[in-house]
């Protein structure tokens, strides 16, 4: 899914498929022009903002041509699908500035999550004791903290808390089910794609969505279990790091999009923890993440311009 597989044809053709998740380049270059931003690097920002924002339109026209050969009965096929929804959610919080195109952003995405989300619903369950579950599975839960984050930054209160607290449920439930196919005798290596990064990133987003939804509530009791559920967030994030890099050099899992995207996410979330708590050596650590979430996607960027291919993997 991520990625060529061994029945991949290695003709011309074949490259130049459209996965049904190559909206991941959109998501890793909007996530990443926004850790940019954080740190001040409007430039940099800028530049990663406007490949994002020119990318968008033409996959997804790429995508409406590649429709008809799309199987929507496939879990994995579906969860894929949702990088269309967190590819504007992310468009749309950079872009939260104006006031227009962050509400048509928002309603694209919203209108894409309505649509996928009951397809997600029949498939995992259809297919959910085939032990199929991976990273991104966690599509799902990345897209609906997504709309968490538009939400709130478009003062939508109710639908911020709506969605925020449905998209850590949806990462609870994904996580849950590639738990149990480990427990059950999964091979370590069924699981080595770039999207198991996803999860880290899914809990990541879910932090940069609690700040949002913290910053619009007055002080009170739901503020501060808002506030002790981000925290928890940010370090359930921190701790998949180590386990996750350890299992990608020990199974030479090569970058691809869906593992640029946690990382640029992850210090954008560390920064936005920093400024929540105030620890000052936290944007350290968000600003050391924002250089490794820019060389990778240089690298998966080379890769790809190499290859020619529309194909995340």
């Amino acid at each position: 899914m991520m990625g060529e597989t061994a029945g991949d044809h290695p003709d011309r053709g074949a490259r130049r498929e459209v996965k049904p998740d190559v909206f991941a380049v959109v998501m890793a270059t909007g996530i990443v022009s926004i850790a940019a931003a954080d740190h001040g690097y409007r430039l940099l920002s800028d530049g990663l903002m406007v490949i994002a924002a020119a990318a968008l339109p033409v996959l997804i026209v790429a995508v409406i041509r590649a429709w008809p050969r799309l199987d929507l009965g496939d879990p994995d096929t579906v969860s894929a699908l949702f990088t269309y929804v967190a590819a504007c959610a992310v468009v749309a919080a950079r872009l939260s500035e104006h006031r227009v195109l962050p509400w048509v952003l928002a309603a694209m995405a919203l209108q894409g999550w309505l649509s996928l989300a009951p397809a997600e619903v029949r498939t995992v369950r259809r297919h959910i004791g085939d032990l199929r579950a991976r990273g991104s599975w966690e599509l799902a839960a990345v897209a609906t903290s997504g709309l968490a984050i538009v939400s709130a930054s478009l003062q939508l209160l109710f639908c911020a808390a709506l969605f925020w607290v449905l998209g850590i449920a949806v990462y609870l439930f994904m996580t849950g089910l590639i738990v149990v196919r480990v427990r059950r005798g999964a091979a370590l290596n069924q699981l080595a794609h770039p999207d198991l990064w996803i999860l880290m990133g899914g809990i990541a987003i879910a932090t940069l969505a609690g700040d949002h939804l913290h910053a619009m509530l007055p002080a009170g009791p739901f503020a501060d279990g808002v506030r002790a559920v981000t925290i928890a967030t940010w370090v359930t994030a921190t701790a998949w790091i180590v386990p996750l890099t350890v299992v990608a050099i020990r199974c030479r899992i090569a970058l691809g999009w869906p593992a640029v995207f946690p990382l640029g996410m992850y210090s954008s979330a560390t920064y936005a923890m920093s400024v929540e708590t105030g620890w000052r050596w936290l944007a350290d650590v968000s600003a050391l993440f924002l250089w490794i979430a820019l060389a990778a996607w240089v690298v998966v960027a080379l890769a790809s311009a190499r290859r020619g291919t529309l194909s995340v993997g």
